[in-house]
């Protein structure tokens, strides 16, 4: 069971613990507007894009995870890569978390939205950060690290939105702030994973050092209704 809604974890989230802040029905579901244009069918395999359809405008950019079909009649696969899926193992110890972490609340929004447009850790928009606790670190006004947490189901959470500026990566930084993270979801009982880009080699071994063990693999697209 635990595999199963790992494998389509986005949906179980989007129909759970988020469901108040998705629109669409039992077999497909979308983050509303102003949060991450994040799809999610309930059976990847056989996905409704009939129901999809209503609930994305024409011209617009969504992205799902897990479905590797061909794209169908009105619909383009826009981009499209490998996410490696990791999990946490719980045996390894955690320490040097960053003591200059301050949460990020809704007041953080254009700050968060400004380092995530230069160092694009995956969908952000302005209210990415009501979906999850972040933390972040600043130079002066210059929101210039953060981590959080999103997609959480069954008792798993992602640490997500693991981002640095470009000018202030090499510090270590972001490999705190993920601590920080993963050491909040612990406390709290919570198993943590994350998902990666597969040619992202360099946070692929930061996480592996870490303590996160390879866990899957599953394709991510972007997709735009014609």
């Amino acid at each position: 069971m635990m595999r199963r809604l790992l494998d389509n974890i986005v949906w179980h989230t989007l129909a759970g613990p988020h469901a108040a802040r998705t629109v669409g029905n039992h077999l497909v579901r979308r983050y509303a507007s102003g949060f991450p244009p994040i799809v999610a069918f309930r059976n990847p395999a056989h996905p409704d894009f009939h129901s999809l359809a209503r609930l994305v405008e024409h011209g617009e950019r969504v992205h799902c995870d897990g479905w590797g079909g061909k794209a169908p009649c009105g619909w383009r696969i826009d981009s499209e890569s490998v996410l490696i899926r990791m999990t946490w193992n719980s045996e390894v110890i955690i320490t040097n978390e960053i003591s200059e972490a301050v949460p990020l609340d809704v007041s953080s929004a254009p700050a968060a939205l400004a380092l995530a447009t230069l160092a694009r850790p995956g969908p952000f928009t302005t209210r990415t950060l009501e979906l999850g606790e972040h933390f972040g670190i600043y130079d002066g006004a210059t929101l210039v690290a953060m981590a959080g947490s999103r997609v959480c189901a069954g008792g798993f959470s992602e640490i997500s939105g693991v981002c640095t500026h470009p000018a202030f990566t090499g510090r270590g930084l972001a490999r705190r702030l993920v601590i920080k993270v993963l050491q909040q979801q612990v406390a709290r009982g919570e198993s943590p994973f994350l998902r990666v880009m597969k040619d992202n080699t360099h946070a692929c071994r930061l996480y592996r050092r870490l303590g996160f063990c390879d866990d899957g693999e599953s394709v991510a697209r972007t997709m735009v209704r014609l």
